[in-house]
């Protein structure tokens, strides 16, 4: 029998803990102020470039999703695991919440004003990086936003790092790296925003914010 691939994996592990996790994280937003103003500021940045619909790509139990149709976003979430979507459709059901891939998101070119992948790319093996904000950079719409946050390696220079997440195998990335596969995509970053580990926090490693926009239509 094959192995199981890098999806299924982390797909069936997020169900296994996914009513702990959405107790635990519940209220993480409410702790980390500079990651509500970047959620504003993105917020912002997709109503004045027009609107239009937003995806919180690997959006678990769906708070984030939520705190996005708070700040006046047409906001929806895709997440791998059923029983992430289950948690989140009962705990906001006037949201809409997809089971799917974000490696294979099944929309047209350009149907998103923006594209929030919150801690959502660390389970992605190093190999299918690339391809993964390739698919991000498509369906975003000319002008169209992307905040992605990441856990950065101790070495820009080096891509990434391995760790042994609690749920399941896990990977950091290098800010410069991930910048450069955005350019490649037709993404200007826009900012980048590095916050250190605080002592009484779960997160042991630097946390990344990367904004980046596609260029509007000529």
């Amino acid at each position: 029998m094959a192995a199981p691939d890098a999806l299924t994996t982390t797909r069936d592990a997020y169900d296994e803990v996914a009513a702990t996790y959405a107790e635990m994280f519940r209220d993480s937003l409410r702790d980390h102020p500079l990651e509500r103003g970047l959620l504003a500021a993105f917020a912002e940045l997709v109503r004045t470039n027009g609107g239009g619909p937003v995806a919180d790509l690997g959006c678990g139990p769906g708070y984030v999703t939520a705190h996005l149709s708070g700040l006046g976003l047409q906001a929806y979430g895709v997440d791998a695991s059923p029983a992430m979507i289950g948690l989140a459709r009962r705990a906001h059901p006037a949201l809409r919440f997809d089971v799917g891939s974000m490696a294979a998101l099944g929309l047209p070119d350009g149907t998103l004003a923006g594209v929030l992948s919150r801690w959502s790319i660390i389970h992605t093996p190093p190999p299918e990086l690339p391809a993964l904000l390739a698919e991000f950079a498509r369906v975003l719409a000319p002008g169209g936003h992307l905040l992605l946050a990441f856990w950065a390696t101790e070495d820009p220079s080096v891509p990434t790092q391995s760790f042994d997440h609690t749920v399941t195998l896990a990977h950091r990335w290098s800010p410069d790296h991930l910048a450069a596969l955005l350019g490649d995509n037709g993404l200007t970053e826009l900012s980048r925003t590095i916050q250190r580990p605080r002592p009484t926090d779960r997160r042991q490693f630097d946390s990344v914010h990367l904004l980046a926009r596609r260029a509007p239509s000529a």
